[in-house]
């Protein structure tokens, strides 16, 4: 299997949280490196942060891309991926904050895009689209940026508008956090 890097979009203001997200704590893990643990064991090669403050985030110990177009929302952080990592035909991209995202979820992600190469992204589902937990074809860029240089800046709305795939999951892999009362416990990071 050709090896797919993992991008960890880990910029963003974090208003709803009050701090920087990628380092919240979820069961004695910061919740970017939960989020690489699962990418790493479900079978990406390289993994980076994207976006974020590198001081801030060199706790986590990985590497840090600066996002290639701050300020405009996490399809810039994708661009940013797909742009950075040349080696690969294609680039998971998740959210840091993804706590209970697991390896067998990724996995299935990547087998999906694996069986079907020709697909500009295949994308987590579970009642709707997930387009935070998505595997791009480097191969879509250009599509990509033209649709974001168009104006476009929602990634739901990019994967509208190219070859995708789905591949449904579980909703607790995609449980999201976004504000303090969000972050699971120990017993629900456990599970």
């Amino acid at each position: 299997m050709e090896p797919v890097a993992g991008a960890i979009l880990a910029g963003g203001a974090s208003r709803r949280m009050g701090r920087t997200k990628a380092l919240i704590d979820v069961a004695g893990v910061p919740m970017a490196q939960c989020v690489a643990r699962a990418l790493a064991d479900g079978g990406c090669g390289d993994i980076a942060l994207v976006g974020g403050s590198p001081s801030e985030l060199a706790a986590l110990e990985l590497p840090v891309v600066a996002d290639g177009v701050p300020g405009e929302g996490p399809l810039g952080g994708v661009i940013t991926a797909l742009r950075h990592f040349t080696g690969v035909s294609h680039v998971l991209v998740a959210a840091c904050d993804l706590p209970l995202l697991d390896a067998g979820t990724v996995r299935n992600l990547l087998d999906a895009a694996h069986a079907d190469p020709g697909r500009a992204a295949t994308v987590a589902q579970t009642d709707r689209l997930e387009p935070a937990l998505v595997v791009w074809s480097r191969a879509s860029l250009d599509d990509v940026v033209a649709l974001f240089d168009g104006g476009e800046r929602a990634v739901h709305r990019v994967l509208a508008e190219i070859d995708t795939q789905t591949v449904q999951v579980t909703p607790r892999a995609m449980t999201n956090v976004n504000r303090p009362p969000d972050v699971p416990s120990s017993s629900d990071a456990g599970q």
